[in-house]
């Protein structure tokens, strides 16, 4: 498969989505879904869970159900994820559902983070998918607005 010609550009997408999400008040995490093949955008989102009172709207359940209701499909084994957060392990489980064939994240969350940190979804024996995963893209950028986040609400 040929990558897309800037493999920065969906990391840079997801940054512009979790920065639309502290605007909006929400944890500011912001996922991209790309086509592996072709770097074509399938899906775009951040967190909403202030904004839908819903606790998994998470942005990458966000990302995921946008890109299989565009596929019409539930699996994306040709596609990468790429989020601005380590993901939760609810986040991790839905990954490997989808049979995502890549997940690649900026900030590492040592306290809510599945995949290198807790719950470590991807190693469990019952986890029938483990996508490849690539952690610390763009992280001095990703940890930068998570923080500055949470300063402002701290006061």
């Amino acid at each position: 498969m040929t990558q897309p010609a800037d493999p920065n550009r969906p990391m840079r997408f997801a940054l512009d989505e979790a920065a639309a999400a502290a605007e909006a008040g929400e944890v500011p995490v912001g996922a991209v879904l790309v086509e592996a093949a072709t770097g074509a955008v399938l899906a775009r989102a951040h967190n909403r869970v202030e904004a839908t009172g819903d606790p998994t709207a998470h942005a990458e359940l966000l990302a995921i159900r946008r890109a299989t209701a565009a596929v019409g499909g539930t699996r994306l084994a040709g596609c990468d994820l790429y989020v601005t957060l380590e993901p939760c392990a609810m986040c991790a489980g839905a990954i490997a559902l989808a049979r995502l064939r890549r997940l690649v994240f900026g900030a590492y969350d040592p306290k809510g983070g599945g995949v290198e940190h807790g719950a470590r979804v991807f190693e469990r024996p019952t986890c029938h998918h483990r996508p490849e995963v690539v952690g610390g893209v763009a992280e001095t950028a990703c940890r930068a607005l998570l923080q500055a986040f949470f300063r402002e609400r701290r006061g």
